[in-house]
């Protein structure tokens, strides 16, 4: 393996997987780099259905090791919505946001427990995949604070750390986030198959 595909065109996950997977000195594209090819399916019923299409998809389609992730949050008081709909819960990110703290009101903050959740799949180009699971436990703030990161994360509040994840530099979203929990398990993975073919 020289190259690995990311199989998303969304520009934040593109920039915290470079970032993630730096230490791999790997190529790294993302889909991006192909045009014209559709977006991979995501019509499963779980995080890690929905990581493991995207990679299958593109790696047999592309002859190419892929790499895939889906994520969303899961609140519990919302019995674990937006789940896997998170990207769809509205046309966009403030609108997301807005409709989620709608949902949440009159809900005590010590009853707005939450979690991120990230499920990444790595595709060899025949078709072989493994997938990891990685989460974010924190809090759903009651209001949004914060200017980086994307998607829920103003409003995802970190108790441990007194901030929201967009609040946090890259650097420091990359050691706690659900990505980056996700790609710990993935990374060993990776260094084994670069050892093999003796990249």
């Amino acid at each position: 393996m020289r190259e690995l595909i990311l199989c998303t065109r969304n520009h934040h996950k593109i920039i915290e997987l470079q970032d993630l997977l730096r230490a791999l000195f790997l190529s790294l594209k993302s889909l991006d780099d192909f045009p014209s090819f559709p977006q991979p399916p995501e019509d499963g019923q779980t995080f890690e259905e929905n990581a493991t299409a995207k990679a299958l998809h593109s790696s047999l389609a592309l002859k190419q090791w892929c790499l895939a992730d889906d994520s969303g949050l899961e609140v519990e008081a919302l019995g674990g919505r937006p789940g896997i709909l998170s990207a769809r819960y509205a046309e966009t990110n403030p609108e997301r946001i807005a409709r989620l703290l709608r949902e949440l009101e009159g809900i005590p903050p010590l009853k707005r427990t939450a979690r991120f959740v990230c499920a990444m799949s790595l595709s060899d180009p025949e078709g072989n995949v493994v997938v990891r699971t990685g989460y974010c436990h924190g809090m759903i703030a009651l209001e949004p604070r914060g200017t980086n990161g994307f998607g829920y994360d103003p409003v995802f509040h970190l108790p441990q750390l007194g901030k929201t994840m967009a609040e946090l530099a890259l650097d420091e979203k990359n050691h706690i986030s659900h990505r980056a929990n996700a790609a710990r398990h993935l990374i060993p993975i990776i260094e084994k198959v670069i050892d093999n073919t003796g990249v």
